[in-house]
């Protein structure tokens, strides 16, 4: 039972007793606004899995998994689709200036360098476009996009069905701060469509939702 999944008002009620046990059944639903009844079935559910234990006169106490467990758990279940932003993209024709634009008109650090179809090519960052600028003569508006970017051959990307965890790592291990949600069009190739992005701003929103016990909206 110790892997057992558990509901958000179930993680409400774990962290209740985590902070203010010992704490009656009669207090906790106080708490959630719900009678001692309906907690029946939760309480079990804690006590059987090791989370919680439970004392005559006492009330539950806190025993077994810690926040961090529970947050991990949580996180396990989330994928890099349940928290990917709209891809901003630019077509392989433009210059770099208008990827200087399009950067401030979205407010975005990075841009995509897309073909047709939103094939992904490239990856343009704010660093690529500042090392060009200060260049001597350069002239953004007739430098093409495709001689700043980082091409295809070099990008981190990700997928919509990767675990969130598995791409922060990856993020963190690579040292950047955005990366391609790509569908595979053509393995061999490496032929991919672009659908999404997935920034720190990512991570640290779904930091904070679960941290306010916002993780049920991430889960169908």
């Amino acid at each position: 039972m110790s892997n057992i999944s558990l509901s958000n008002r179930q993680k409400r009620i774990a962290e209740i007793v985590r902070q203010d046990g010992p704490i009656t059944g009669e207090h906790i639903a106080e708490r959630l606004n719900v009678t001692r009844a309906a907690l029946r079935s939760d309480l079990a559910i804690l006590v059987m899995s090791g989370i919680l234990d439970a004392r005559p006169k006492v009330g539950y106490y806190f025993t077994g998994k810690n926040t961090l467990g529970m947050l991990m758990e949580e996180i396990s279940g989330i994928c890099v689709r349940d928290i990917q932003s709209v891809p901003i993209g630019i077509h392989n024709d433009k210059s770099a200036y208008d990827a200087v634009v399009t950067m401030f008109l979205e407010d975005i650090g990075t841009v995509f360098v897309v073909g047709d179809n939103s094939t992904l090519l490239g990856v343009v960052s704010r660093k690529d476009l500042l090392k060009t600028a200060i260049n001597k003569g350069a002239d953004l508006q007739n430098i093409p996009i495709v001689m700043v970017m980082t091409p295809l051959s070099k990008l981190i990307v990700t997928k919509p069905e990767e675990s969130v965890a598995t791409a922060a790592r990856r993020l963190i291990d690579n040292e950047i701060d955005c990366m391609p949600v790509v569908k595979t069009i053509n393995e061999e190739k490496h032929c991919y469509e672009v659908v999404g992005r997935i920034t720190k701003t990512n991570f640290t929103r779904l930091l904070v939702d679960l941290a306010e016990g916002k993780g049920g909206i991430y889960h169908s």
